[in-house]
């Protein structure tokens, strides 16, 4: 398979703190990739340097071939990354849908003059965001609850939101940032399911950090895990499942041993 997103000696250090300790990974077109590992391991700091909120310390970011250090996350976004957050990140006075269309203007054209005068093609193209943010909320199931405020919604579907308006950026590839927190049993098996529609009816590719081992494992053809910032094992679900490095950093010394 095509490398379209790629990680080469990825390091970041904060003063003497090797948060990303020289990461390679591999994120292959089509596929479903899952990022793991205990909390302070380096899963968010990673995401963060790929979206461009932190610059690398060394190492290569590539995406479809293409070095995009030094881009902005907004030219990264518009480059076909795009990211949801840990935190949910909503603009609490918009609607569901006004939130989703702000990602949208990515994609237009139309300038400032254009929009103020109302032109033809300013309102053309206001039209096409609007249609194309109702489909994305369609496909999180949200088109009904477009008008409302994010903060009507419980807390799952406000997660399903950040997904949509990822989506409207039409991305190539989509980050994944804890999407199951607060999410309750039912509400994760709709995530799976999304995530693998995602993958197969838009042809994402998708790199999914996430604390849920059952999501992870069911949801990524391979899975990479971090320690202290290093990619301690890399491989299918079954294979990360019962390294011995991976029982030990999630389990603690000696948890090997007690499984003999």
């Amino acid at each position: 398979m095509t490398a379209l997103l790629e990680l080469k000696g990825l390091t970041k250090a904060f003063g003497g703190l090797l948060a990303v300790d020289d990461l390679d990974l591999t994120l292959e077109a089509g596929a479903i990739r899952g990022l793991i590992g205990p909390n302070g391991s380096g899963k968010s700091t990673t995401l963060n340097l790929i979206s461009g909120l932190y610059q690398e310390t060394r190492g290569r970011i590539s995406l479809d071939g293409e070095d995009i250090h030094g881009l902005s996350p907004s030219r990264r976004t518009a480059v076909g990354l795009a990211r949801t957050f840990q935190n949910i990140r909503l603009f609490r006075r918009m609607t569901v849908l006004e939130n989703v269309l702000v990602a949208r203007y990515c994609r237009t054209r139309a300038g400032l003059l254009a929009v103020t005068l109302r032109t033809a093609a300013a309102r053309k193209e206001e039209r096409e965001a609007r249609s194309r943010a109702l489909e994305v909320l369609e496909t999180v199931g949200l088109r009904h609850r477009a008008m409302e405020l994010p903060g009507s919604l419980p807390y799952g579907q406000q997660r399903l939101v950040e997904i949509a308006r990822a989506l409207a950026t039409d991305p190539r590839v989509l980050l994944l940032d804890e999407p199951a927190a607060g999410m309750n049993a039912t509400e994760k098996v709709e995530l799976l399911h999304l995530i693998r529609r995602l993958n197969t009816d838009l042809s994402l590719s998708v790199l999914l950090v996430e604390h849920d081992m059952d999501l992870v494992m069911r949801a990524c053809a391979r899975i990479t895990v971090l320690n202290f910032g290093l990619s301690i094992a890399e491989g299918t679900a079954a294979e990360v499942r019962c390294h011995p490095d991976v029982v030990e950093a999630y389990l603690g010394k000696g948890a090997e041993a007690q499984r003999a």
